[in-house]
């Protein structure tokens, strides 16, 4: 199995993990004299078993990661840059929004805002990282389809 494969696996264990937990909410209490609509013993086991799979398939795809070489670091290293890039651009392109906002005045004594920083600038610099954060991103997937998983 590549990591690409084990990392659809998890993002689907994830949801099942989610719903499994809304179905035994949702079972957890019933009026007196009716049956509930599914068995909460059931599905705690069923939780149980997914929660030991997923964090199993975590653990390999951790060590996969920490052990693949890509670029001059690992995969590990990458997807820590990778995750940063993605925080830096936000931020920048928040900031940049903020400091653009129009406001309409309709007398003079209103207060004035003014922006502390360039829009200009501020929006090339979240381009630049937004582009970046592609360019890493479309790399660490090629190498997610490339790389087989660890056991």
């Amino acid at each position: 199995m590549k990591i690409a494969e084990a990392l659809a696996l998890r993002a689907d264990l994830q949801k099942r993990l989610e719903q499994l937990k809304q179905r035994l909410v949702k079972n957890a209490r019933i009026q007196e004299g009716d049956a509930p609509e599914e068995d909460p013993t059931e599905l705690q086991s069923e939780l149980e078993k997914s929660a030991r799979e997923l964090t199993l398939l975590i653990q390999r795809i951790n060590r996969t990661n920490a052990a693949s070489q890509f670029g001059d670091g690992t995969l590990a290293d990458s997807l820590a840059e990778r995750d940063v890039l993605k925080i830096r651009y936000n931020t920048y392109r928040e900031l940049a929004n903020a400091a653009s906002t129009s406001q309409g005045r309709t007398t003079r004594s209103e207060v004035k805002f003014i922006s502390t920083v360039s829009v200009a600038a501020t929006q090339r610099k979240a381009d630049d990282l937004a582009r970046e954060y592609r360019e890493l991103d479309t790399r660490i997937q090629e190498a997610d389809w490339l790389t087989a998983l660890l056991d």
